[in-house]
């Protein structure tokens, strides 16, 4: 098995592809990790949305936050992205209306879209009677590996 260090360009290309991840976030020096669903706006952005509550309390206190990536074919093939980045909620206002469609806009255009959070907590209840929080987080930097079982032809 080969494990190649991915450059900042590759590991971005990575990231086109994918669209669920584990959000890290800290208070207080307590770690607290998750999965979640994102879009990637194809150039320093993942655009997610949530519902009030731990991640989002806990983004609100500390706005570092890092996101692990990973596509796994077997325990030989595997690409990992770490991203390192800053939580920025979108607020329900007109200042931000424009940004908020984006994020919707985006984060829609994927199948069961809202999923996980429906099965964990009920949120088609909850979004009847709240307004969704739009997130997104700047990438301040990418890191990757890839493996494989053989080099690749050259």
């Amino acid at each position: 098995m080969i494990v190649k260090e991915l450059t900042e360009s590759e590991c971005l290309s990575a990231l086109t592809k994918s669209s669920l991840g584990r959000l890290a976030t800290a208070r207080d020096g307590q770690p607290y990790i998750v999965p979640f669903h994102f879009v990637f706006d194809g150039q320093s952005l993942l655009y997610a949305f949530s519902t009030l509550g731990q991640k989002i309390e806990w983004m609100r206190l500390n706005p570092l936050v890092c996101v692990e990536v990973e596509e796994a074919v077997d325990q030989f093939e595997w690409t990992s992205l770490i991203i390192f980045g800053r939580y920025e909620e979108l607020p329900d206002t007109f200042e931000f209306a424009a940004e908020r469609k984006h994020a919707h806009a985006l984060i829609s255009s994927y199948p069961m879209w809202w999923q996980p959070a429906i099965a964990s907590g009920g949120l088609r209840s909850q979004m009847a009677t709240e307004t969704p929080i739009y997130f997104r987080i700047h990438i301040a930097s990418i890191t990757g590996r890839h493996a494989a079982a053989t080099e690749p032809d050259r």
